[in-house]
C-alpha cells in the first residue's frame, strides 16, 4: 500500500498516489480568475548562454508556455549584459511564452531600485541570488500576486505537472506555504548529500540531546524541521500575506532559514511530492579542502543558520563541550543512516558507494559542524547575539545605549572579523513601511522593461 500517513499536525503531506489528477489543471485555472499566481525563476546568463545549459532552460520555457493559470512568469536575470537579456527574450518567445517578464538586475531600471533600497539602509549593494529573489518577490507583490512560487533554472527533469502539484495547496486549498519533495537520483545513485548526510543526522542528534534535557521550545522546532521530507528543496510557493512578513537568507542557508521563518510565521503549510521519477538538477562538488566552495560552503551556511536560529530565537545555550558532544552524536547517527541508505539502494537495485558517503561525513561534514561551532562561539557572536536581543526588545534600548552596549562595542576592537552571520533580507512589509512609494516605482520600472524585452 502506498504511504499516505500524516505525521505532523502543522505539516500536511501531499503524496503522489496516482499518475495524474485530470481535474487539477482546470481547478488551478478556475482559481486563477480571482487569485493571481506568479512564478519566479532566478537565473544567471550562463544558464542559457553556455551551450550545455541551453537545452535545460529551453525545456523549462516550453513546459511553462501553456501554464495558463500563471498570470506572470518573472525571470530574475543576474550577471547579464543587455545583449544577454535580449537573447533570453528571444528564447522565451520561441517557446511560445507570452506572459514573461525579464527582471534584468544589471539594467538601469532595477539598478535604480536597488540603489534606493540601499540608501534607505536595507543593504542591497552586493549582487547575488538572495538579492535577485527579493526583488522578484517585490515585483510579484507589486503586480498583485496572491500565490507566488519559485523554482530553479537548472532542473533537467522539469515538467509542468510538477509545478501544478506545487501550486495546488496554496492556490486551490488556501495553505500559506507549499514545499516540494522528490527523490534526488542520477545515474542510479542517491544525491541530495547535504540533506541526507549532514542535515538529517544533525537534526536527529539535536533531537536526542534535547529529549534528554526536555528543552521543549527547541524540540518543537527541530521536530518541525525533521518532518519535512526534503528540507533543502528550492521549489516553494507562498501565500502573499505570509511572504510580505518573511525574511530570507541570502546564502546557502536560504532553504533551512525559510522553513524556520515558516515555523514562526505560518499557520498552515504543506509538503508536496511533485514527481514519481527522479528529480535532477546541478550537483555541487565535495570540496574537502576549501571551505568557500561546493558542499563544504553549503554545509557551513546550513549548519550556522540552523544553530544560530536555535541560539538567538529559541534560547539554546551552547559551549565548546556542547559542539564536541553534538559532533560525536552526529557521527554515530550518520553511520547508522549510511547503512540504511546502502540497504535501501540494494533493495532497489541501485548503486551505492559506502566509502564515498563515509568520506563526506568524516572529512567534510564533521569539520563543517566543528567550524560552525567555532564561528558561533567566537566573542563577536556574543556581541551580535546581545545586539540582536536589544534590537528585538526596543524597551531595553534607553537603559542600555551608552551603558553595557557601549562598553561591549568599545572593547570589541580585537574581536575576530571572520564571524559568520546568517545574511538575510528584511521583509517587504518593513520596506513598504519605510518607503511607501517603492511599489509604484517598481511598477514604473516593470512597464519600461516590458517595452525593452
Amino acid at each position: 500500500m502506498s504511504d499516505f500517513a500524516q505525521k505532523h499536525t502543522r505539516i500536511c503531506t501531499f503524496y503522489l498516489l496516482t499518475d495524474e489528477n485530470p481535474q487539477m489543471e482546470q481547478e488551478l485555472l478556475q482559481y486563477s480568475k480571482w487569485k493571481k499566481a506568479v512564478l519566479i525563476i532566478p537565473l544567471l546568463a550562463s544558464e542559457y548562454t553556455l551551450t550545455e545549459n541551453l537545452p535545460v532552460l529551453e525545456n523549462i520555457a516550453s513546459q511553462l508556455s501553456n501554464a495558463s493559470y500563471l498570470s506572470r512568469i518573472i525571470f530574475g536575470l543576474d550577471k547579464a549584459s543587455g545583449e544577454d537579456a535580449l537573447l533570453l527574450a528571444e528564447i522565451l518567445k520561441r517557446s511560445g511564452m507570452k506572459n514573461y517578464l525579464i527582471q534584468h538586475n544589471d539594467g538601469t531600471g532595477f539598478s535604480s531600485i536597488y540603489q534606493k533600497l540601499s540608501e534607505a539602509g536595507f543593504g542591497f549593494n552586493e549582487p547575488g541570488k538572495g538579492r535577485n529573489m527579493f526583488m522578484s518577490f517585490g515585483i510579484a507583490l507589486a503586480l498583485g500576486a496572491q500565490s507566488i512560487g519559485i523554482i530553479d533554472a537548472d532542473i533537467r527533469t522539469f515538467n509542468r505537472r510538477q509545478l501544478d502539484r506545487l501550486f495546488y495547496p496554496v492556490q486551490a486549498l488556501n495553505y500559506q506555504f507549499s514545499k516540494a519533495y522528490y527523490a534526488r537520483i542520477k545515474e542510479r545513485q542517491f544525491y541530495g548529500r547535504v540533506k541526507r548526510l549532514l542535515l538529517d543526522p544533525l537534526l536527529i542528534s539535536l533531537k536526542r540531546k534535547f529529549t534528554d534535557t526536555q528543552e521543549e521550545k527547541v524540540l518543537r522546532l527541530v521536530d518541525f524541521l525533521l518532518n519535512f521530507n526534503y528540507q533543502l528543496s528550492g521549489e516553494v510557493v507562498f501565500d502573499a500575506q505570509l511572504l510580505k512578513r518573511m525574511q530570507f537568507a541570502t546564502d546557502w542557508g536560504v532553504e533551512i532559514f525559510t522553513l524556520i521563518e515558516v515555523y514562526r510565521k505560518a499557520t498552515s503549510c504543506a509538503q508536496v511530492e511533485i514527481s514519481h521519477g527522479p528529480f535532477d538538477h546541478k550537483h555541487q562538488p565535495a570540496s574537502e579542502a576549501d571551505r568557500n566552495k561546493g558542499l563544504y560552503r553549503m554545509g557551513i551556511d546550513v549548519v550556522t543558520t540552523l544553530l544560530s536560529a536555535l541560539v538567538i530565537e529559541e534560547g539554546l545555550e551552547i559551549n565548546e563541550h556542547f559542539i564536541r558532544d553534538l559532533t560525536t552524536t552526529y557521527l554515530s547517527v550518520a553511520d547508522d543512516l549510511i547503512k540504511m541508505y546502502a540497504d535501501n539502494a540494494a533493495f532497489c537495485g541501485l548503486s551505492y558507494d559506502t566509502n564515498s558517503e563515509e568520506f563526506l561525513v568524516d572529512r567534510v561534514f564533521k569539520n563543517v559542524i566543528l567550524y560552525a561551532g567555532d564561528l558561533l562561539l567566537s566573542p563577536s557572536f556574543v556581541v551580535n547575539r546581545f545586539s540582536s536581543f536589544v534590537s528585538a526588545h526596543e524597551s531595553f534600548k534607553p537603559y542600555i545605549e551608552g551603558g553595557l552596549l557601549n562598553v561591549i562595542e568599545k572593547t570589541g576592537e580585537n574581536i575576530r572579523t571572520d564571524l559568520y552571520e546568517t545574511p538575510k533580507t528584511v521583509s517587504w512589509e518593513r520596506v513598504t513601511r519605510k518607503i511607501p512609494s517603492i511599489i509604484n516605482e517598481i511598477i514604473d520600472v516593470v512597464e519600461k522593461e516590458k517595452r525593452l524585452y
